[in-house]
Parts: structure tokens; sequence; C-alpha cells
């Protein structure tokens, strides 16, 4: 199904909700608005668009221990008031992310913090490889940024599907959280620890 971008910016406008989390429910919703206004209620998604540009100074750094001590997580997520960061939803919220980093080892938080020449790099192995397939030249970069979505998908802490809910991805929890606590929270930062990477290894640092 085609998504236009005017039922996006028409949808983004009523929710206040990201464009992906809008592309998707345009999606689920076979392009009705209405329906999809629902669908991001419903998902507390449309709440937490509107509170996104609210200062996040607060938080917590989560520590998260895995596997007999052999892999470990600290894990940064600010909201507004300290209040928030001692409820245990705030905190319960913080371990899940903190044990999804433990398990799936994502590189960034966000497709922003990607080094550009990272993925410059990234878009020529995939171009190079769209070429020696046979693929016809006039769709080869849409198969590059295809497959360039799908790399920020696989190592970016906010795009990966949440390892206890395969269906919704991490940035989907963050902002359940933000619906029902009614605070702005951003993921800033995390290090994961693994013995088994050997002494020469850099743990992985993330800093939005």
């Amino acid at each position: 199904m085609q998504i236009s971008a005017e039922n996006v910016r028409e949808l983004r406008e009523k929710t206040g909700a990201g464009i992906m989390d809008c592309k998707r429910a345009l999606t689920e919703t076979d392009c009705d608005v209405e329906r999809a206004i629902t669908f991001l209620r419903e998902k507390g998604l449309a709440a937490a668009g509107k509170k996104a540009g609210r200062a996040t100074n607060e938080g917590l750094v989560t520590p998260y221990i895995h596997s007999g001590g052999k892999i470990g997580v600290l894990l940064e997520i600010n909201c507004e008031t300290d209040f928030v960061a001692k409820t245990d939803d705030f905190q319960n919220m913080c371990k899940d992310v903190a044990m999804h980093i433990a398990a799936m080892n994502p590189e960034y938080v966000r497709r922003e913090d990607v080094p550009a020449d990272v993925i410059e790099k990234e878009k020529a192995i995939f171009i190079a490889q769209a070429k020696e397939s046979g693929k016809p030249e006039k769709v080869i970069d849409k198969i590059a940024e295809g497959k360039l979505d799908k790399f920020f998908k696989d190592v970016c802490l906010l795009e990966q599907s949440n390892v206890k809910s395969p269906d919704s991805s991490i940035q989907d929890l963050v902002k359940e959280a933000i619906a029902k606590l009614g605070e702005n929270m951003q993921v800033r930062r995390f290090v994961r620890f693994d013995v088994s990477e050997g002494e020469d290894s850099t743990p992985e640092t993330e800093d939005a």
C-alpha cells in the first residue's frame, strides 16, 4: 500500500507522533487517518509525540549484569523530574532496555548517531551488491536505501525489535512509558561490557 506524504503530514499534525509511527499506523489502518489516530492513541504514541520537546534533566543510570557476570551494561535514560525517575514504572522500563542491550548488542542509540563515513561505507557495499546481482541501474539506489534502513534497524538501539516483545521496538517501549507517566524521556547513552571480547576490545559507548 502506498502511504502518501500528505497523509503522514496530516496525521503528525493531529497527533504529534513521529514519522515512522505515523507510517506504521497508516499501514495498519489501510490509510484511514481517523482510525490511525485511534491506533496511535491506543499505543500511547500520540501523547508521547507532543512531549518530545520538553527538557529532560533528571533520570537514572541503570546497571544490568547478565550471563553469570560475563556481560554488563550501564544505561542512562533521562526524564523531566526526579519524582518520575523514582517510580517503579520508569525503573522497570530502564531495566528492560538495559537487558535488551545486553542481549542484542546495539552499536548506537539512534540512526542520527551513526557516523557519516560508516553510512557511506555501508551504502557503497549495498550498491556494489545490487550491481553484482544484475539489478537495473534505475532501482539500485532504492535497493541500497532499503538495505541501509534495515542496517539502522539492526545496529540502532531505538529501532531494534524489543527482545521481550518482538512486534514492537525499543522506541515504542520508551514512548509507552512517556504516555503512561506523562513526561518526556530520552535514552542518552549506554556502555556494554563483554569479557569474551578480550583485553584489546573497547566497550561500546553511545552518547545522544
